[in-house]
């Protein structure tokens, strides 16, 4: 079964700038098994993380008030959009159920960058991003090594959190100045 469940992950490698992340066959596909606790878990917190990077997108593009904000923000709605998709199927086809919304601390994240602006907000995003993506990088790396279904995408999902991570560092630099 972990050969299948492979198999389909692996069909549908996508770039998503100019790095990979893969596509799990159609929305229509049956669930193939239950996952472990620690599977769901992942992915419970995958798609969370994705659903608040989206809405921390959206909000920067909004409020930041430096281009390299903005276009960063620009980024995370893109690449978390096209990673959530595939956390949802990849979920789907484990039998978890997807949450609907960002977990409590991320809507907490959000609505403090919500009521800042300008370089305020700036500063802020990008050390919430800096902070967010080394946990996020620590956590598909040491999933990316186990031998679970989830590995595949925890392997594909690391070289877009570092380019994010590398981006949020950059931004960081620039907001301190």
């Amino acid at each position: 079964m972990q050969t299948k469940v492979r198999n389909q992950i692996s069909k549908g490698v996508a770039a998503v700038v100019g790095l990979c992340l893969m596509t799990i066959g159609g929305a229509s596909a049956a669930p193939q098994g239950k996952a472990s606790k620690h599977d769901q878990h992942f992915l419970v917190e995958a798609i969370q993380g994705d659903l608040s990077e989206v809405k921390v997108g959206q909000l920067a593009q909004q409020k930041a008030q430096s281009d390299q904000a903005k276009q960063f923000g620009k980024m995370l709605e893109q690449d978390h959009s096209d990673n959530l998709k595939q956390a949802q199927q990849l979920a789907d086809a484990q039998g978890v159920q997807a949450p609907s919304e960002p977990n409590s601390k991320q809507k907490a994240i959000y609505e403090k960058l919500n009521g800042l602006s300008g370089a305020q907000f700036d500063a802020a995003f990008a050390r919430s991003m800096v902070k967010d993506h080394e946990e996020d990088v620590r956590k598909f790396q040491k999933e990316a090594k186990s031998q679970s279904p989830v590995a595949d995408f925890a392997k594909q999902t690391v070289p877009v959190l570092q380019k994010h991570l590398e981006t949020a560092r950059s931004l960081q630099k620039s907001a301190s100045r």
